[in-house]
C-alpha cells in the first residue's frame, strides 16, 4: 500500500482538487485498492513527509523527506500527462 501526501497552502482547496483528480487518475490505471491518500498544509510537509512514499504540492516546500513532485498540473492542466508519468513510475518502484 503506497502513501501519497497531497498539500496545499492551507490544506483545504486546492489540496483537495489534486486529491480528486490524481485518485481518478490512479483508479484509471488500475491501482485502486493500492494506494492511500491524505491531505495537510504545506507547512506540515517536513514533519509528515517521512512517514509517506510520494509527496504531492501545489506550491514549493522547503524540506521533504520522501520523493516530491510538483502538482500544480493538476490545477492548469499543462503538462499533467508527464506529471502522472512521473506519479505512475514513483509508484511502481
Amino acid at each position: 500500500m503506497k502513501k501519497i501526501l497531497v498539500a496545499c497552502g492551507a490544506g483545504v482547496c486546492t489540496s483537495t482538487a489534486v486529491l480528486n483528480k490524481l485518485k481518478k487518475i490512479l483508479d484509471d490505471h488500475g491501482l485502486k485498492g493500492k494506494y492511500e491518500l491524505f491531505q495537510c498544509k504545506i507547512a506540515e510537509v517536513p514533519s509528515k513527509s517521512a512517514s509517506f512514499d510520494l509527496c504531492i504540492a501545489t506550491t514549493m516546500v522547503s524540506e521533504v523527506k520522501c520523493p516530491f513532485i510538483m502538482g500544480i498540473a493538476f490545477l492548469t492542466g499543462r503538462g499533467l500527462d508527464a506529471i502522472v508519468e512521473q506519479i505512475l513510475a514513483e509508484l511502481n518502484k
